[in-house]
């Protein structure tokens, strides 16, 4: 059973229909909380669905309306992640027309249930710990087998982390809970939900595409995308124009250059390609504002920090967004052309596209600023421009104007890459039942790639090689996650070991818990069985132990380092050798600084255990002192 914490679900999506589906699961005790919504309704699919909104309530001072009282999606992220996780197959789905096929989630059998915890923003927030608190304990009480929480704000303190508390009671009942890592990038250190108990993702993109070329007068061609179903007539040409230079009077070059509201005279832009900078407000917006300025189309160019990072959007006029170097280009052939001109072509749909993937730009990056010792994230994922299921209560953009309703929808973020991963749980669960949350997430993060479909290295939105701390162990291979042959294992006692290291007092040890718990002594932090090895401050030598777990056939594993620049390490035994599942070896990684004054920065290698079928991989981080 799937389940994901989120803002709710639109029940009549065909995803959760539940024909060839048996009866409910007798362990399940979950509720179709539908008191007041009666036109809610769950199935032997969709077989639960609770609201929590005590918190919030109790902030916003007043009773809430009926529209508060219910499990209903009603801004399209809830839908859209639970059916990524868990939707059946439904044919001839597509966003706009575009990407037509099949859909599916990643465990498209799964019994699925929403707990809806965020409403409508109140000074900023918009989901509430008690009300996130609130819908952990009841999917605990429910039943759930997977957690998928496609949320996030803040790198904080455990203690005071309504997720992180949350996510650990979860895993003491042998719940899975994968979470967000954050759409805060591309800025270090800005990843979330750093627990060591929480599987953590980070977004990249897929090798699908829906390009629209932007065509200039000079006849230069530039790849966009879009999804736009606005064309323009076929291969004529118009007036090409920067915003900064469509600006009223009393505007700034920056408010007009951004296409924000009442900033481009009509007076201007009247029957032109406008082109618009990406930041500050939604590039549909843009492209609204452009329209309403008469323009007849609109190219949308990357700043710096997005790059090469394209989010496709449902645009309500012809329009291509185009990454940040062809963006410069652009501006360069307006200022220097006298009477400069340009066409954009419809949105195609592209499969195959390489290289793929590479990171997203907004993807949240470690290293993690609360407990460094562990690498976050811990994965990554497809989370750019993803198609799954929307609510039809709202419009494809979320804006006022967008009176559209679709039943799909793409969307892009670490949300999308989250329910990817919880998908995948699902199946897990389904063929190991009886494998730890520990188990289960090193399974998926020593059998990640750090290659993309060139067989070169992951890149960033930069075309700059990316590394652990955009992707953590790499991207996710479901195949070979169900047959990862060794798993680094944890309890929940070692968890709370954990916490332990960190300095907190058994008492507030034991009020996390619920349960009284004494520290043992002494602990070292770096023995942390994590499928990682991080070390954020290598002064001397340092040993650390690690413990493998055999899952798979009788073997003899070998060791094989990529050494992270100016960083020896020696691995010992450099051989292990199984002789039945479940059987247990501990080894040791020695490190030590070659050369102090030339290591700057944090540096990356890798171990790998192989037996010539598993390549059983964990990523080594250190920054020497």
């Amino acid at each position: 059973m799937l389940n994901g914490i989120m803002v709710g679900v639109w029940p009549e999506s065909k995803g959760f229909g539940d024909d060839g589906y048996g009866p409910i699961p007798s362990k399940w005790k979950g509720i179709c909380q539908n008191d007041i919504d009666i036109r809610f309704h769950c199935n032997r699919k969709l077989i639960g669905a609770r609201y929590f909104n005590k918190g919030y309530a109790a902030i916003v001072g007043n009773k809430l309306n009926a529209s508060f009282n219910t499990p209903r999606d009603n801004d399209g992220h809830g839908t859209h992640t639970l059916s990524t996780a868990g939707s059946n197959l439904v044919a001839k789905a597509s966003a706009f027309g575009f990407g037509k096929g099949t859909t599916k989630g990643g465990s498209p059998r799964a019994r699925v249930a929403t707990y809806k915890v965020c409403w409508p923003p109140v000074g900023g927030e918009e989901c509430f710990d008690a009300d996130i608190l609130a819908a952990f304990d009841m999917a605990i009480h429910d039943g759930v087998d997977v957690l998928s929480v496609s949320l996030g704000g803040e790198p904080i303190d455990f203690f005071n982390d309504s997720i992180a508390i949350g996510s650990f009671h979860a895993i003491k009942h042998g719940i899975v809970v994968v979470c967000s890592a954050g759409n805060s990038g591309p800025a270090d250190g800005t990843v979330v939900n750093i627990a060591p108990w929480q599987i953590t993702v980070g977004a990249s993109t897929m090798d699908r595409e829906f390009p629209s070329i932007v065509v200039l007068g000079n006849d230069m061609h530039y790849k966009g995308q879009s999804l736009s179903t606005k064309v323009l007539p076929h291969q004529k040409f118009f007036p090409l124009i920067s915003a900064a230079d469509a600006k009223v009077a009393n505007a700034s070059v920056q408010t007009a250059l951004f296409c924000q509201a009442g900033a481009i005279d009509p007076k201007k832009a009247a029957g032109k390609v406008l082109v618009c900078l990406r930041g500050l407000n939604g590039g549909v917006e843009k492209g609204q504002q452009a329209s309403l300025a008469g323009a007849v189309g609109m190219i949308l160019a990357n700043d710096i920090f997005a790059d090469n990072e394209i989010l496709v959007e449902a645009h309500v006029l012809p329009a291509s967004n185009i990454n940040y170097t062809d963006g410069l280009t652009v501006f360069t052939y307006i200022n220097s052309t006298k009477n400069p001109t340009a066409y954009i072509t419809p949105v195609t749909t592209q499969i195959g596209t390489k290289p793929a993937p590479f990171m997203a730009a907004f993807s949240s990056k470690g290293p993690n600023t609360i407990t460094p010792e562990i690498l976050k994230p811990d994965i990554t994922a497809p989370g750019v421009s993803v198609i799954a299921a929307y609510t039809e209560a709202e419009g494809p953009t979320n804006e006022d104007f967008d009176k559209r309703r679709v039943q799909f929808n793409s969307l892009s973020g670490t949300s999308m890459s989250c329910p990817h991963v919880s998908g995948i749980v699902g199946l897990l669960k389904t063929l190991y039942p009886n494998w730890s949350p520990a188990a289960i997430k090193s399974a998926i993060m020593t059998s990640a790639t750090t290659l993309d479909n060139l067989n070169e290295p992951i890149l960033n939105a930069s075309n700059i090689k990316a590394g652990p701390f955009s992707y953590g162990a790499g991207h996710v291979q479901p195949n070979l996650a169900m047959d990862p042959g060794l798993v680094y294992d944890l309890t929940p006692t070692d968890y709370l070991n954990f916490l332990c290291t960190l300095g907190y007092n058994e008492t507030l040890i034991s009020l996390f818990s619920k349960n009284t718990y004494k520290c043992p002594n002494p602990i070292n932090l770096a023995n942390f069985n994590y499928p990682s090895i991080t070390i954020p401050n290598l002064v001397g030598p340092i040993t650390v132990t690690r413990t493998v777990k055999n899952v798979g056939s009788p073997g003899i594993y070998r060791a094989k380092v990529m050494r992270p620049m100016g960083i020896s390490i020696y691995v010992k035994p450099q051989k292990l050798k199984f002789e039945k599942a479940g059987e247990e070896k501990t080894f040791s990684v020695t490190l030590k600084v070659k050369n102090a004054q030339a290591i700057k920065e944090y540096v990356f290698g890798e171990l790998i255990w192989s037996d010539n079928v598993h390549y059983v991989r964990s990523p080594i981080v250190v920054k020497a002192v």
